[in-house]
């Protein structure tokens, strides 16, 4: 199979289902940026600091793809597409809550900064807003599945909540190589 298809090349797409639009058409720029996200989210999974998070990561770029191929429905399809379950929301809202429960109170405004795998998490939530402001353009304008919105929505609650326990996680083994190095460690 090959990779082009020269089907694009005059700047149209096929949604699923088999109509034709333009490529910068609302529902196309909202899948897009799903994919970009998808991306952002391997990147994270590739951080060695994320492995603890990688099942869910995983799964959360599985629910990803499921929205995806929710936008690009034209509506006209036989086939039978995924859904985003209460269940993916449910997992998300999960995570958040147990990372709150370790985390400090939030009392300030956050700059994106280090650890790394912080700042990617702040830049797939920024990536997922985007997402979310396109899906709900689509929403405007054709039925769309709620729960495409309910997930991206958490998902950028969870990714800020995530980059904040990484945040959080390395400010303490900062602190505690600080106290090794000034003998207070014993």
């Amino acid at each position: 199979m090959k990779v082009y298809t020269k089907t694009g090349d005059r700047g149209e797409t096929s949604l699923v289902g088999g109509t034709r639009t333009a490529k910068n058409a609302p529902r196309v720029e909202a899948y897009g940026t799903i994919d970009e996200l998808i991306s952002w989210i391997g990147l994270l999974r590739a951080d060695v600091a994320a492995k603890p998070c990688d099942p869910l990561l995983l799964h959360i770029q599985e629910c990803l793809m499921t929205c995806a191929a929710l936008l690009a429905s034209d509506g006209q399809t036989h086939k039978k597409l995924p859904v985003i379950t209460d269940d993916d929301i449910h997992a998300l809202e999960t995570a958040i809550d147990d990372m709150q429960r370790r985390l400090t109170p939030l009392r300030a405004f956050i700059l994106p900064a280090a650890p790394r795998v912080a700042a990617e998490c702040h830049i797939a939530r920024t990536v997922c807003r985007r997402a979310e402001r396109c899906a709900v353009g689509v929403a405007q304008q054709s039925p769309l599945d709620s729960n495409v919105l309910r997930y991206l929505n958490r998902l950028s609650d969870y990714l800020f909540t995530l980059a904040r326990e990484f945040a959080e996680l390395s400010k303490q083994h900062t602190d505690v190589r600080r106290k090794e190095a000034d003998g207070h460690g014993n």
